[in-house]
């Protein structure tokens, strides 16, 4: 073996590569030890590449291969946002073919399970393993609201000069506060190179409607997902209601549900040296 199969370690750095399907030229990062099924992360609301959290992902891609991509419309890939969550999920399973593979686990966050879900709705023997984080079901009590919660924390965050995750993913306590710094600064001040396109912010308010839709939306037979399932959230989570973690926990038989205390939307990036090695686990079972 050269230097040169050497896999890649770190999620920092991960070169960025592209993909044609459907049109669109999806951009995505690869890395860990490739063979085997990946485990494709599908992102959260208003976010690309750089958004993710080294800790989990790095965590993850020691003993698996790690793929991570952009949306249609969003980051550095190319097209519209589509307004539905099934226009995206549509696009995902577009951009997990053209790589070639007919089964994946998928790691998701927040709008990515939405996704998600739709996803293996449509195609229910794709997925092998789910980790569905700070999500929830479609028709989900208070899902629709979400985009309201997020329009406040925006002006909130452009009136103290902060990021927006500060206040959306993290309670505004002591310890709320410095997990937030941090996990800021892990996400945002790591990568210097190579970075992605930032999120415009009409493909935002696409994501937003599409997220209000889903959460007045037909909700999904979850008692067909027969994928091993893990859940997890902060038991206080202002966007998507913790409580939603615990309908999905009740309605996927077999899930396994974790809430971390004192924590909210980013409960997993708050108690990542916790989280990481669970959902490692789990996906290496």
């Amino acid at each position: 073996m050269n230097m040169h199969d050497k896999p890649v370690a770190s999620y920092i750095e991960a070169p960025t590569n592209t993909v044609t399907a459907n049109g669109v030229t999806f951009v995505y990062r690869e890395l860990g030890p490739k063979g085997g099924i990946p485990v494709v992360f599908f992102v959260h609301l208003a976010a690309t590449l750089d958004y993710w959290d080294p800790r989990i992902v790095d965590a993850i891609a020691k003993d698996r291969h790690v793929i991570t991509f952009d949306q249609r419309g969003v980051g550095a890939s190319t097209g519209e946002v589509p307004d539905s969550i099934e226009a995206m999920a549509d696009d995902a399973y577009a951009f997990i073919t053209a790589l070639g593979f007919d089964q994946i686990n998928v790691f998701s966050f927040s709008l990515g399970g939405m996704i998600a879900q739709a996803l293996i709705a449509e195609h229910p023997d794709l997925v092998r393993r789910l980790v569905l984080t700070g999500t929830g079901p479609k028709g989900g009590k208070d899902i629709d609201k979400v985009a309201g919660v997020t329009y406040l924390d925006i002006l909130r965050a452009t009136l103290t000069r902060s990021d927006p995750r500060e206040f959306l993913f993290f309670n505004r306590d002591a310890a709320g506060k410095l997990a937030a710094k941090a996990y800021v600064e892990r996400t945002t001040g790591a990568r210097t190179e190579g970075r992605d396109a930032p999120m415009k912010t009409k493909g935002f308010q696409t994501q937003l409607k599409a997220i209000k839709q889903y959460g007045r939306g037909e909700p999904h037979d979850l008692s067909k997902f027969t994928q091993p399932t893990l859940i997890a959230n902060g038991d206080h989570d202002r966007m998507v209601p913790s409580v939603l973690s615990e309908d999905l926990h009740r309605r996927i038989s077999g899930s396994e549900l974790v809430i971390y205390p004192n924590s909210g939307h980013g409960g997993i990036f708050q108690y990542h040296q916790d989280f990481a090695p669970v959902a490692a686990e789990f996906l290496n079972r």
